[in-house]
């Protein structure tokens, strides 16, 4: 099998899909890796690096797309990258196609078998290649945060921990799974006052235990979250429902009762964000305000530390990589049940059906595909 690792090309996505560990493993499992030039140099991973692993480094994206038979990468491939698409092509990579209806239909036109790491979901319904830079993007939220209430930056100019007789900063929490709990834990570590919302009353126990009452959870309504953001400082953005578009728990009015300077980060902005005011920005122009509420909605967090989550991300996707090339695609994810529920695209239909109710189009089922 060819396995192909482009340079990214998203605004400031600096990780890249494969280390060299992984190109030693599967060159000596009888693989051959095409690496493209520089690929992994913002990761601090040379070009030198990969070749003594044992890859091929060419200078050109054409040369690893058109070779490859899997092509790994971190994000959704960009409009200039779409003309590589063609049948007979796997694309492994975080793909978040609910609010991307035409990235969408070009994987679909061109028989694509397209696998999304958010949806690949285990026995236990844990998304193993979600967590990684769910936690990495959790715990970035609170400081980047921090980082925007100083009243340079546009904020409130408020310190999150506050001092001795000055109230620390009011941080809400909308979602208490992996970047909830994340993001949570460093808040509380910065000595904020730290409110964790969900629908979930069981996963709001669990957390009550873990923090033993030192933060306060709420159930998630309307009426909870309005009079929550009234108090808040700052509020993360960390609602997922997997594969589908994130639910608006944060409705356009709810601004009004927002304090001036307070920050937003939606860390859900992948999959389409909590809020209806947000819309996906760039680690070049970060952020916009709304209502004199400063929004942060970059939609590739991690990739502001690229060598942690590089690193962080590849110990997850590995395992499943390496089933793809010495399986094949097909009789890998016919073979594992995890791997099946990461694919988005195949044989030009979409088949998850989660994307395909985000987009209103029809949907096959991948079994009677196989």
């Amino acid at each position: 099998m060819i396995i192909g690792v482009a340079r990214e090309v998203k605004d400031h996505e600096s990780r890249v899909g494969l280390v060299p560990h992984g190109v030693t493993a599967l060159v000596d499992a009888g693989h051959q890796v095409i690496v493209q030039s520089r690929a992994g140099t913002l990761s601090s991973i040379s070009d030198e690096e990969y070749q003594q692993a044992g890859a091929r480094v060419v200078g050109s994206a054409a040369e690893v797309w058109n070779a490859a038979e899997i092509v790994v990468k971190v994000k959704e491939p960009q409009p200039s990258e779409y003309g590589y698409f063609r049948p007979g092509l796997t694309l492994f990579t975080y793909l978040h196609l609910a609010p991307l209806p035409e990235l969408t239909q070009k994987l679909m036109e061109t028989g694509v078998t397209a696998i999304a790491y958010e949806t690949i979901q285990e026995k236990d319904g844990s998304l193993p290649l979600l967590t990684p830079m769910s936690e990495v993007a959790g715990r970035m939220s609170v400081q980047i945060g921090a980082q925007y209430l100083e009243a340079p930056n546009g904020g409130r100019g408020v310190l999150l921990g506050g001092i001795p007789g000055v109230a620390p900063a009011n941080v809400v929490v909308l979602g208490g799974g992996i970047v909830g709990h994340n993001a949570a834990k460093v808040a509380h570590g910065m000595g904020a006052d730290v409110t964790i919302i969900d629908k979930n009353l069981q996963r709001l126990r669990e957390l009550d235990d873990i923090y033993n009452g030192q933060v306060k959870t709420l159930a998630s309504n309307d009426w909870t979250v309005r009079e929550s953001l009234r108090h808040a400082d700052m509020v993360i953005g960390a609602v997922l429902v997997p594969g589908a578009s994130a639910p608006k728990i944060v409705k356009r009015d709810m601004l009004s009762v927002m304090k001036r300077g307070s920050v937003i980060v939606d860390v859900a902005i992948d999959q389409g964000g909590c809020c209806e005011t947000s819309r996906a920005t760039t680690h070049t122009d970060p952020v916009y305000f709304v209502d004199n509420v400063l929004h942060y909605c970059v939609s590739n967090m991690p990739a502001a530390v690229p060598h942690t989550s590089t690193y962080g991300l590849t110990n997850a996707t590995f395992p499943y990589l390496m089933q793809l090339a010495q399986l094949g695609p097909e009789r890998a994810i016919a073979a594992n049940p995890a791997l099946a529920l990461g694919v988005n695209t195949y044989k030009g239909k979409c088949v998850y059906p989660a994307v395909a109710e985000s987009q209103s189009i029809g949907w096959a089922d991948l079994k009677s595909l196989l």
